[in-house]
């Protein structure tokens, strides 16, 4: 039994930390229609931004948070505005070339500015010191990143579904030329919809840290476990992809315990098993 809790309480811990990163880009894919492979490049740069506060300029953690989403939603903004609007509405092809070269600018621009390193964030005391579970002690920092994935889930619900921002986000992707004729004013409502995706791929860079560790090639490293958590959980969808985070964490965690050498085997067998039985994905969009 403690082993089977050990592995629930890490395995919660990294699906959280795999939602927070990927539900920016199924809000992308499902919302907006783009296929953005460049997802995991903006939570590189935000874990490097919070890395140069924390290790270089001395901050505090929460100011780094704060720079790394601020910093990247303000680098993501022209390229949203001269790259990537000349995209929306273009298809599959167009846009996974695109946003692959967008992906490899931004890795050789972060490596040439940050350096090939591995890049570690400075966490407060209070995140490093082990919590006491009873069956187990598990690191704060993990305890962490479960709090933020519940409240980026909630507060993601309540702006789609509760909010007159939501309400035409929710019209322009249903049918774009309607909604303009109504006065919503689509091309402002995909680029906020845009910097909200990339404020969360940011956050989760920093948050997931301590699990997916800051490195050179970061970007496409995890851009397939990023992808794959939108496929099964269905683009779009803000409980399918907390589902299919948490459910592929699990069986990944579960690996890794008893099986070491094959934990990716089990995690990809997992994926190819629930594509075939729900190959539109656990869920569907926003409704």
């Amino acid at each position: 039994m403690p082993t089977i809790l050990s592995i629930a309480a890490d395995a919660l811990a990294y699906g959280m930390v795999l939602f927070v990163i990927s539900i920016g880009l199924s809000v992308t894919m499902g919302l907006m229609k783009v296929v953005n492979l460049a997802h995991g490049a903006f939570a590189m740069i935000g874990g490097y931004i919070a890395s140069y506060v924390t290790q270089q300029m001395g901050l505090p953690f929460g100011v780094a948070i704060l720079a790394a989403v601020l910093g990247t939603v303000l680098i993501a903004i022209p390229l949203e505005r001269f790259l990537y609007r000349r995209i929306y509405g273009a298809r599959d092809l167009t846009q996974v070339l695109m946003t692959i070269g967008i992906t490899f600018v931004i890795i050789g621009v972060a490596n040439f500015v940050m350096g090939p390193s591995l890049k570690t964030i400075a966490l407060p005391s209070e995140l490093q010191a082990p919590v006491d579970l009873g069956f187990r002690t598990i690191a704060a920092h993990k305890l962490f990143a479960v709090a933020v994935g519940v409240v980026v889930a909630g507060a993601l619900w309540f702006i789609i579904e509760r909010t007159p921002f939501g309400v035409r986000l929710r019209a322009s992707v249903d049918d774009a030329a309607m909604a303009g004729a109504l006065g919503v004013k689509t091309k402002w409502v995909y680029a906020v919809s845009f910097a909200l995706a990339i404020g969360l791929a940011a956050l989760g860079g920093v948050v997931g840290a301590q699990l997916l560790p800051i490195e050179p090639y970061y970007a496409m490293h995890y851009m397939v476990t990023f992808l794959v958590v939108v496929s099964v959980g269905g683009a779009g969808s803000i409980t399918g992809a907390l589902v299919a985070a948490l459910l592929l964490g699990a069986v990944q965690t579960t690996g890794r315990y008893l099986m070491p050498e094959y934990g990716e085997f089990f995690f990809y067998l997992a994926v190819i098993a629930i594509v075939c039985v729900f190959p539109n994905g656990l869920m569907g969009r926003f409704k």
